[in-house]
């Protein structure tokens, strides 16, 4: 992940998005094209959003994190593969498409696993916020309300890959990195990565 890649905090309202993840790699794996597949997402309100007015933006926002792969068979395997392991490339995807999540996994979670430290709590998102907030300057602008949503989106994301029980808990468990992410992650040079998914070989 690019240094010059901005901070977003889209990440508010573009949460993990699972469910319209694996709908949108479907539709995509189906040869459809992206205009085609928001058309179809619209059309049929495949998310079952209460309104129209969100689905187009959610289901952009899941074509650019599938697109920041670069990988048709990771689009392939979340269409079709078991929820863990789509869940853990949607998260992969979430990490390539987003440098907040990104580094958070790496710096927090990552070096957590390095070190063989399981303790996590709410001290470990306030820590890694209050840095981003001394070194960049856009994420010193964000609100409180930003920041404290976005520890809860972080959050969230750990409890349904399944490194933390719930969001009140206070140890990351041991994860699986599945072979299909790993050896996708190993041919596209992204070594650095491994370490978020407790992988250090």
């Amino acid at each position: 992940m690019d240094n010059t890649y901005p901070y977003i905090a889209s990440l508010t309202r573009e949460q993990f998005l699972f469910y319209e993840m694996r709908t949108t790699a479907k539709l995509l794996s189906s040869g459809l094209n992206e205009n085609d597949v928001v058309a179809q997402i619209m059309k049929d309100n495949l998310f079952q959003y209460p309104t129209e007015k969100s689905v187009a933006r959610i289901a952009k926002a899941c074509l650019k994190r599938l697109a920041a792969m670069n990988d048709k068979d990771l689009v392939e395997a979340i269409a079709q593969q078991p929820s863990d392991v789509a869940k853990q490339i949607c998260l992969y995807a979430m990490m390539k498409q987003s440098r907040l999540v990104w580094e958070f996994m790496l710096t927090v979670i990552g070096e957590k696993y390095r070190l063989q430290d399981n303790s996590f709590g709410k001290i470990d998102l306030n820590t890694y916020f209050m840095r981003l907030q001394e070194q960049n300057d856009a994420v010193a602008s964000w609100s409180e309300n930003t920041i404290r949503k976005l520890k809860q989106v972080l959050a969230k994301v750990l409890v349904e890959n399944e490194y933390l029980d719930d969001v009140r808990t206070d140890h990351l468990n041991p994860v699986y990195l599945h072979p299909i992410l790993e050896n996708a992650i190993r041919s596209h040079g992204d070594l650095m990565v491994l370490p978020a998914f407790n992988c250090f070989l």
